[in-house]
């Protein structure tokens, strides 16, 4: 995207316990949603983490999004599966509609409005929710996601892409 570094990443793997990572909110005004998870995907795989994609299922089912993760170009391939598989604990993606059991993740990242609280930010690297910056209804749910972690004392970070690049705003 770019060139820019959005992904707001530290190197290494494995946050303490008592680390909270911030939650990255990303306003998608001109790249599509797949677009940018991809990018961030595999900036997080080049890190060694392992990610839980959650999906809000009233806003599409899981096998389309799977479906967009297998699209992209033969570089653009990511590994990954979707929940209630038999290999759920060993995927470096693995695609939800709920806060998983499948073992630890170091990061979640959130689509379509998929529900997040405070608990997803702790003993984790990151936490990214992507929202259609083009939907009121999008706006409207990442506002209270804003409001709800920042008041239960995590990290909100803003970035928009509507002024070009990728931009931390402050």
């Amino acid at each position: 995207m770019h060139g820019a570094d959005v992904s707001g990443q530290d190197a290494g793997r494995g946050a303490g316990a008592d680390h909270t990572a911030p939650a990255l909110f990303y306003h998608l005004t001109r790249s599509p949603r797949e677009q940018v998870a991809m990018m961030l995907l595999t900036r997080a795989l080049s890190h060694g983490w392992r990610v839980e994609l959650r999906a809000n299922p009233q806003t599409g089912p899981l096998a389309q999004l799977d479906a967009r993760l297998w699209q992209g170009a033969a570089g653009d391939f990511l590994p990954h599966g979707i929940e209630g598989g038999p290999h759920d604990a060993y995927q470096p993606v693995l695609i939800t509609q709920s806060a998983s059991t499948a073992g630890a993740f170091d990061a979640v990242m959130t689509v379509g409005g998929a529900e997040v609280s405070a608990a997803d930010c702790a003993g984790r690297q990151r936490l990214w929710i992507l929202f259609d910056g083009t939907d009121e209804a999008a706006l409207t749910v990442a506002r209270g996601q804003w409001k709800a972690l920042t008041a239960a004392g995590v990290e909100g970070q803003y970035w928009s892409e509507a002024e070009g690049p990728w931009k931390r705003m402050k």
